[in-house]
């Protein structure tokens, strides 16, 4: 099974990369060195903590707010699915083989997460700025106080006890349900590491399995969004080979030198600047739906 899972995550890799050229040629976007580089660095960041288990939406989300790097903020949740596509599947490639899962809790998990983020995309292309805003601020928020918790202890004891490698019964009908719908809110923006790890502690399975199941989800479900973001041009294409390439480095560095080293320090930082992050999204959003308003009563 392992070598069949690692067959598909090649030709996924395929998949975003023939999407990604398609789409830059579509946007006639001229290569920009200085695009590319922030791009690269934005990646290589998100990308070397989203292996850590950190996470990359979070990360990246308060990045481009930082540089501006989005024209258009309805972009943002199908420029997090289809530009961390390659370096999370890449991330997946390394440790799916490290932790072992019964394949009908692995298979049926990640199945729902795809469906659930391919259906869910199709929504996501029809929100407006200020609810993508909006959005994305309540989902910092939210998941910045699931890092806290965990940050805290409070998750791992969920866990205490825990030793199961695989879910039966009514435990993997709730398990595939949640997947199904965290798969929904990533093809939003909203990341699934977290809430996918709470949910695994409180279903009964040991903590380590919630990482071939998170990333092996989130590795498969990004090519499966990627149809309705491109077919609605909603996902951005500045700096995105440099962007790709710093992933896939930020990816390759964490998973062979510094899997051993502390990130509390860093993660209580992401904490604190996504917060930030999200009240300045709010705060545009407001701002958006005052001009809108003003516009109306204008015509």
């Amino acid at each position: 099974m392992i070598k069949i899972i690692i067959g598909i995550l090649i030709l996924c890799i395929f998949y975003l990369a023939l999407i990604i050229i398609r789409q830059v040629k579509r946007n006639h976007e001229k290569f920009n060195l200085k695009d590319n580089l922030l791009g690269m660095g934005i990646a290589g960041i998100a990308d070397f903590g989203d292996t850590l288990g950190i996470g990359s939406f979070i990360t990246t989300t308060t990045m481009f707010q930082m540089t501006h790097y989005l024209k258009d903020e309805r972009d943002l949740p199908g420029t997090l699915n289809i530009a961390h596509g390659i370096p999370t599947i890449v991330e997946a490639l390394f440790f799916v083989t490290a932790v072992p899962v019964q394949p009908l809790t692995l298979i049926s998990m990640v199945l729902a997460a795809v469906v659930g983020a391919t259906l869910g995309s199709f929504l996501v292309v029809k929100m407006s700025t200020v609810i993508v805003q909006r959005f994305m601020a309540i989902a910092l928020i939210l998941t910045s106080l699931l890092m806290v918790a965990n940050k805290m202890g409070w998750i791992n004891i969920l866990a205490v006890g825990n030793n199961a490698n695989g879910l039966h019964g009514w435990a993997l009908v709730i398990g595939v349900i949640g997947n199904f719908i965290l798969g929904g809110l990533m093809a939003a923006g909203v990341g699934l590491y977290a809430p996918c790890m709470v949910m695994i502690y409180l279903l009964g399975l040991k903590p380590i399995a919630a990482f071939p199941i998170m990333m092996l989800s989130c590795a498969l479900l990004m090519p499966g969004t990627s149809f309705s973001f491109v077919k609605s041009n909603r996902f951005a294409t500045r700096g995105i080979f440099g962007f790709v390439i710093g992933g896939v480095i930020g990816v390759i560095i964490a998973a062979t030198l510094v899997k051993s080293m502390s990130f509390t320090i860093l993660s209580w930082l992401i904490v604190i600047v996504s917060i930030l992050t999200a009240i300045s999204l709010w705060s545009s959003s407001v701002r958006a739906k005052k001009e809108a308003n003003y516009n109306q009563l204008k015509n």
